[in-house]
């Protein structure tokens, strides 16, 4: 018989180690990985119930654990059925309001200098964007960059990065909303959200169930082919400011 558990907020070899140790109380064989970050109790204890595992790996350090109901393929077959019927609308409304209200509001901006009035709704957009979703990872710098480390490339080998990030996107929102180094702005945009579109893809490929931290942890949104959406989308406006 095996249990398996979805881990939150494990970023290198010692935490796996971390949390191998603090799990094998609890079952003959355990097996704990960071990518996908997940542990598997083989033939479990009588008192191996998720409370407490969870209470034991709490302890452990900034970790969350729970288990898993569905395998990873059952995951990704009800990901894309949940798309196909239209539930994924009642799922990402929040996000969709929010960036909704962004595209709204970056209408009332008065084009620069020299920009015609589309250039001048992507970069009101773009500002509105990066300064609204970094204010939301602000809310929660921690378990932003836990959450963050699960999946994007270079957070999981070096956690610090997931602090970084909400500066890195509250800079970029800066830069656009005062017009400062529009083609060095454009470059880091593509490059920066370029790069965190790999790991989500990463995510896709694997059909693994997380969250996606692109609202910090306020709203628990599903990981989905609509964060790749969502980040290659940034680096596509880039790209044509840029090309302008």
């Amino acid at each position: 018989m095996e249990q398996a558990y979805t881990v939150s907020g494990m970023h290198c070899g010692a935490c796996v180690r971390r949390i191998t140790s603090v799990l094998q109380p609890f079952a003959e064989t355990v097996s704990v990985t960071l990518n996908p970050p997940r542990a598997v109790l083989s033939n479990p204890n009588t008192y191996a119930t998720p409370a407490t595992i969870q209470a034991a790996v709490m302890k452990a350090g900034a970790y969350t654990i729970a288990p898993e109901t569905r395998s990873p393929s059952s995951i990704g077959s009800s990901t894309a059925r949940q798309n196909d019927d239209g539930n994924a609308l009642a799922t990402y409304w929040p996000l969709f309001l929010i960036v909704g209200y962004i595209a709204i509001a970056a209408l009332a901006g008065t084009p620069a200098p020299g920009e015609t009035r589309l250039a001048a709704w992507m970069t009101n957009f773009m500002a509105g964007f990066f300064l609204v979703f970094s204010a939301f990872k602000f809310l929660n710098v921690r378990g932003f960059a836990d959450a963050y480390a699960s999946y994007d490339l270079l957070a999981k080998r070096w956690h610090a990065y997931g602090y970084i990030y909400p500066f890195l996107e509250l800079a970029l929102g800066l830069a656009y909303l005062f017009r400062f180094e529009p083609t060095w702005t454009h470059i880091a945009t593509i490059l920066l959200m370029g790069f965190s579109s790999l790991g989500v893809i990463d995510v896709l490929r694997q059909n693994r169930k997380i969250a996606c931290a692109c609202l910090g942890t306020v709203l628990k949104l599903p990981m989905s082919t609509i964060t790749l959406v969502e980040d290659l989308g940034m680096v596509a406006m880039a790209g044509v400011m840029l090309l302008a």
